[in-house]
């Protein structure tokens, strides 16, 4: 048979894209999904990239602190989605739920259950958001992206299946042209480096105060900068532009990463997925603000298995991320290889098949 899943992974990139990949494995395994996102506008933009894929839109909500004001607008938000949720499981003929993470994928669980259907949820951190905490009460599975997680839902059933990847992310793609697409060096060590969605300012910052070194130490960079701060930065680069690449943002992640030697990046589960796929060793930068401070404990979990060097955003200058980088290349690069193993070694590129054959075994 069949299953009819929906998908409710709105609202952040790291809860939609996954979402995506999970479309895209069931679609090939028989299967026939529908995404339920938010109106926000990363949502809408990333399903122009993904015609072939079907979906509905539910209000975007996230939960206030308790005594805020704004907890009548949420409240409001969510009766609205449950309403919504509950007539779209009963027009898609749904079997099964499975949310992804953020309070868009609340309102879709409460009506799987009410209509009592097969409900997942899928957390990618090592430590659970809020949404999806308050989710399990509702699941009947839970699926993880890491093992740290596993602890926090110690009275459901879970599953270790790492955090899925979106196809064209899991395709071979050719090293040369990669490097080509952005004009850069095929003979020069090449480090990325990604701010993320939010708060790259620092990051960015700390990457420029070390273009000398990098430049004498014969290496280049591919710097993904952030719509907000890429103005400041460009300049930055005037005497650099030999060995540099410099974006806001970059729809070919697929070939930034084939380019790339070393991430000087954040440390959310899905870029952390990515990087692990390409095998990359990593200089983490955990974001400051992230809720519950998840990064840091994703980074941990990484560092703990020797993939990757963590440095707090506070701590960042010109010295400690140099010395890191030259860590990694000296002694013949023994260092680089050793972490380059590691963090292969920790990829699960078949998440999204791992979810669907779950799914499709407890409904079929």
């Amino acid at each position: 048979m069949s299953v009819r899943l929906i998908i409710a992974c709105g609202g952040t990139g790291g809860h939609l894209f996954p979402g995506i990949a999970v479309a895209e494995a069931l679609i090939k395994k028989g299967g026939i999904p529908l995404l339920i996102i938010s109106q926000k506008e990363i949502d809408a933009l990333a399903m122009e990239g993904h015609s072939d894929l079907e979906y509905e839109c539910l209000v975007s909500i996230g939960m206030p602190k308790f005594h805020s004001p704004k907890m009548l607008k949420f409240f409001k938000g969510f009766f609205m989605g449950y309403k919504k949720s509950k007539k779209i499981i009963k027009d898609f003929r749904a079997d099964a739920v499975l949310g992804m993470g953020g309070f868009t994928s609340v309102p879709p669980l409460i009506a799987g259950r009410k209509n009592k259907l097969k409900n997942f949820i899928h957390e990618s951190n090592a430590f659970p958001g809020k949404a999806n905490r308050v989710a399990a009460r509702w699941a009947d599975h839970i699926l993880l992206g890491m093992p740290p997680c596993e602890k926090y839902f110690s009275n459901k059933e879970t599953m270790v299946v790492g955090t899925p990847l979106r196809s064209i992310l899991r395709e071979a793609h050719d090293r040369s042209m990669a490097i080509a697409n952005f004009g850069l060096r095929a003979d020069k060590k090449t480090i990325l480096v990604m701010g993320g969605s939010q708060g790259a300012q620092a990051l960015n910052t700390s990457i420029v105060r070390n273009l000398d070194k990098i430049k004498d130490a014969g290496m280049q960079i591919l710097h993904i900068t952030g719509p907000n701060d890429y103005d400041r930065t460009i300049g930055c680069y005037e005497n650099y532009h030999d060995i540099s690449k410099v974006i806001p943002f970059c729809n070919e992640m697929h070939l930034a990463y084939e380019a790339s030697d070393l991430a000087i990046v954040r440390s959310g589960a899905s870029s952390l997925a990515e990087i692990s796929a390409y095998a990359i060793p990593a200089i983490l930068v955990p974001y400051p603000f992230a809720t519950d401070d998840h990064q840091t404990l994703n980074a941990n979990y990484y560092v703990k298995n020797g993939a990757a060097r963590l440095i707090k955003e506070e701590q960042l200058n010109a010295d400690s991320l140099f010395s890191f980088i030259d860590e990694l290349f000296k002694d013949d690069g023994k260092c680089y290889r050793e972490m380059k193993t590691s963090i292969k070694n920790l990829s699960r590129v078949d998440s999204a098949e791992k979810i669907c054959d779950k799914i499709n075994n407890l409904c079929n």
